[in-house]
């Protein structure tokens, strides 16, 4: 037999099977196999000690059945070419996922029993077995299974195992494919409401602004005419002194930036697993990205390492409208694969921020001792708008380590953070990002209001 594998999504063609001795044919034998074997081996052995021709007869025949069936099998030349495809091939952490295979016989002969089974983590779900009971010369079968996992991650599916029977069950011997996929499972995404925060720029839909090429009438980056320009864009006196139309460069609509810092330390989360405060960061993060990509951010991720994705190209940040779906397909394959980092500190992530005007800076912080408080209220300082989550690790576990009092510790870092500018929120365990994400749009406002009234008051 021989077994062919492609990857997604389209099918391959087989490929023969290596030509194994007779060790490899023996080693199919099942348990029934070998039982039938020894019997007959036994008998035989029997019937020359005792002199008894009949009892020859039936060892012979009992030995002889399974090594005939293991020849038949080993000797079986199907062609058999299969496929898998994922629907999707990223899903978010808690939702399932489709896997389609197919199996197509590319050979000139029907196959008998065919039993498919493919290999997949075990935290993605028991191994799937399909018995695919005859395909015809030139047929094909389709199954599907489906695949859950409540972490998120990279998880390889494949290869693809075939195994091949005899009517009798005396021998059983597996093909692999050669090709595998891998299911990326992704943090949960949380939807949340289009709110008003600082940072997004004025004047041209939201979160945008327009920027001209032009500092004056008479300094000015022109360009030649093309086909359905308009003609009220024409620069007359550009064009009398090129001899040819002369056309304003267009106003470039500049995106404004969003900065989503991920505190990734191992010191500063407690406990582990689907419930803990560091996946309840990562998923936040990953919410933030996609809704402010599609309100018309440019927007990064950067992790306390101070590394930042989709890269270091332009500052970071995503580029044109048409790499969005890009970037937030790599952001979120990164997020799916992030861990915690060895650092101890948030100050490689300060130095990239303190680079420049990053415009709005949201940030997902674990504990914070003094000095790291410290460093994540200057981050603040070139921001148009900076909000803090600021995960409460003593209320995400279970059993608090009494060594401090968590409250007062928890307000100390708050304070510091508002002090500096920042919109800054305790994240209790079980909290929902959709009402932190209302709180903090109310609380800049407050924020906003005390501070114009208090201007008022002062010119009065």
């Amino acid at each position: 037999m021989a077994a062919g594998g492609s990857g997604q999504p389209a099918t391959g063609r087989g490929r023969k099977g290596d030509k194994g001795s007779v060790r490899t044919a023996l080693a199919g034998l099942t348990t029934r196999g070998r039982s039938f074997l020894a019997a007959g081996i036994a008998a035989a052995v029997c019937a020359y000690v005792l002199g008894q021709p009949d009892l020859l007869r039936v060892g012979l025949l009992l030995a002889a059945l399974p090594l005939i069936c293991a020849a038949v099998v080993y000797r079986t030349r199907y062609r058999v070419a299969g496929s898998r495809r994922l629907s999707p091939a990223r899903v978010p952490a808690g939702s399932e996922a489709r896997v389609h295979l197919r199996m197509d016989n590319v050979s000139r002969l029907p196959t008998g029993l065919l039993m498919l089974q493919d290999r997949v983590p075990y935290v993605l779900g028991p191994r799937p077995r399909f018995v695919l009971d005859r395909v015809e010369a030139g047929g094909r079968r389709e199954v599907s299974y489906r695949v859950r996992s409540d972490l998120r991650g990279r998880y390889p599916l494949g290869p693809l195992q075939l195994r091949l029977n005899d009517p009798f069950g005396m021998c059983e011997l597996t093909r692999s494919f050669s090709t595998h996929d891998t299911l990326t499972v992704i943090p949960r995404v949380e939807p949340l409401p289009p709110v008003r925060l600082t940072g997004e720029a004025k004047g041209y839909g939201e979160g945008r602004q327009r920027s001209l090429a032009l500092a004056g009438e008479d300094d000015v980056i022109p360009r030649g005419y093309r086909y359905g320009d308009d003609l009220r864009r024409v620069h007359w006196r550009l064009t009398a002194r090129y001899g040819e139309l002369m056309v304003r460069r267009e106003e470039q609509p500049q995106r404004s930036r969003c900065t989503v810092l991920l505190d990734t330390r191992g010191l500063a989360y407690q406990g582990a697993g689907p419930d803990s405060a560091f996946e309840w960061a990562v998923s936040g993060a990953a919410s933030v990205l996609v809704h402010m990509l599609e309100r018309g951010f440019s927007v990064r991720l950067l992790t306390d390492t101070g590394n930042s994705v989709p890269g270091e190209g332009a500052d970071g940040f995503a580029g044109a409208n048409q790499e969005s779906a890009d970037a937030a397909g790599l952001m979120m394959d990164t997020l799916a694969v992030v861990d915690h980092s060895d650092g101890t500190s948030l100050s490689r992530a300060y130095d990239v921020l303190r680079g420049g005007n990053e415009g709005l800076l949201v940030a997902f912080l674990g504990d914070l001792d003094d000095e790291e408080a410290a460093v994540a209220a200057k981050m603040r300082q070139r921001s148009g708008g900076a909000v803090a989550f600021l995960l409460d690790g003593d209320h995400w576990v279970r059993e608090p380590n009494g060594a401090s009092d968590p409250v007062t510790r928890q307000e100390e870092r708050l304070r510091m953070l508002r002090e500096a500018g920042w919109t800054a929120l305790s994240v209790p365990r079980g909290a929902s990002l959709d009402a932190l994400w209302r709180q903090a749009d109310h609380d800049r406002a407050g924020v906003l209001t005390a501070g114009a009234a208090s201007g008022g008051e002062g010119r009065s």
